[in-house]
């Protein structure tokens, strides 16, 4: 299955790339034709439950499908995998009419759906202090008042769904709902899209007095963080396949050129600050591997693997930033321009040490989570006699 997956995305995926990240109506028909084609090489939705028209697999199954697939931005979408948090997290929470209504669209592909949380004046670690507020009336229907900002898709997007407090005030944890919110519902605007170090792809929307009726809220009122909390830690672990994926592709083009670019002395590869970059890279690519793993394996058991995945989200977002500039180094002037997808990888992971949490923020919780441990294990931790 591994192959196949690369072969997809190396000679259908890949190829259309420029004409994906470039949007509007040729995006649109490239993304529908790549849907067609995974499915009919049976590699559609493969982590999406078999009841939705998925493949079925679990984390574990899937984990080094996902790492394959992340080689390109456009891979999870084109295959169908994509929308996976989405579908577990309105399968596990929302109503039967949501289900009902909208599962099996998206996961067939014919809806897109994308999560507003962060806001433009609201620190995003900090979902507390949320501003955006929904009231309810006598007949239960929402009403949503807020604005947020980078989010992925929402351009395109047919629901969105947003975190907002339906009772109390900040700082307070309870009363912080999501409500999926359909794009076509008056008072919902799309402000803009956001430049990220130079490319789209994230968005700012409005909701000005925007109608929710009572069965689109996601999980219970007033426990949305709980929901939050699952779909991230998830959510961080997919990235982190993802970025592993995309930090081996540079890889492999830093290698071809070190190994195909010849100056008078001879090919790059003979080098030795040239042979320094590829060791450095492939050994920050190999550390870190082991770490995102141990997450899945830590997260598909249940366990709490809240430091494991703060170790891998702050260990992969580095490695990828690393490796895509060792590449663009290694190509020279040809790694700051338009003809490689180098810039996009560099780009990818220097905004990588931001999503889902910038590394600062996981660095200290993990610390505080470790010091915490080690206070309460009193005995030193010595290492074992040697044989």
């Amino acid at each position: 299955m591994g192959e196949r997956v690369a072969s997809f995305i190396q000679q259908r995926v890949i190829p259309y790339e420029q004409t994906l990240e470039a949007g509007g109506p040729a995006a649109r028909v490239a993304r529908r034709r790549l849907q067609h084609d995974a499915k009919h090489a049976g590699l559609w939705a493969l982590p999406l439950p078999t009841e939705l028209g998925g493949q079925g697999l679990t984390l574990s199954q899937y984990a080094h499908l996902a790492e394959v697939e992340g080689a390109s931005d456009h891979g999870p979408a084109a295959l169908g995998s994509a929308p996976l948090l989405d579908v577990l997290m309105l399968a596990r929470h929302a109503t039967e009419a949501v289900r009902e209504r909208y599962l099996r669209r998206i996961s067939a592909g014919e809806l897109r759906i994308c999560f507003a949380m962060t806001e433009p004046d609201t620190p995003g670690t900090d979902p507390t202090l949320t501003a955006t507020r929904a009231t309810a009336d006598t007949s239960g229907t929402w009403t949503v008042h807020g604005r947020k900002w980078f989010i992925t898709g929402a351009g395109e997007a047919d629901l969105v769904t947003v975190l907002a407090r339906t009772r109390g005030g900040a700082p307070e944890a309870d009363g912080l709902s999501l409500l999926l919110v359909p794009t076509t519902a008056p008072g919902f605007r799309v402000v803009r899209e956001l430049s990220v170090l130079g490319t789209g792809g994230q968005w700012e929307i409005a909701l000005d007095g925007v109608t929710v009726p009572s069965d689109h809220v996601i999980g219970p009122p007033g426990r949305a963080l709980g929901i939050a909390g699952e779909r991230l830690r998830l959510g961080r672990v997919l990235r982190c396949l993802r970025w592993l994926g995309q930090a081996q592709r540079a890889f492999d083009l830093m290698c071809r050129r070190a190994r195909s670019r010849t100056q008078a002395s001879g090919p790059l590869a003979d080098r030795q600050l040239v042979q320094q970059l590829v060791f450095d890279a492939l050994l920050a690519i190999r550390t870190t591997r082991p770490l995102v793993y141990e997450a899945v394996t830590r997260l598909a058991a249940g366990d709490d693997a809240r430091t494991e995945t703060g170790l891998a989200k702050v260990a992969a977002a580095r490695m990828l930033q690393q490796v895509a500039d060792a590449a663009i180094q290694v190509h020279g002037a040809a790694g700051l321009g338009p003809d490689t997808v180098l810039p996009g990888l560099f780009r990818a992971g220097r905004a990588a040490r931001l999503l889902d949490g910038p590394d600062e923020l996981h660095i200290a919780a993990v610390a505080r989570r470790a010091l915490r441990d080690h206070a309460a294990t009193p005995t030193p931790r010595t290492a074992p006699p040697p044989p």
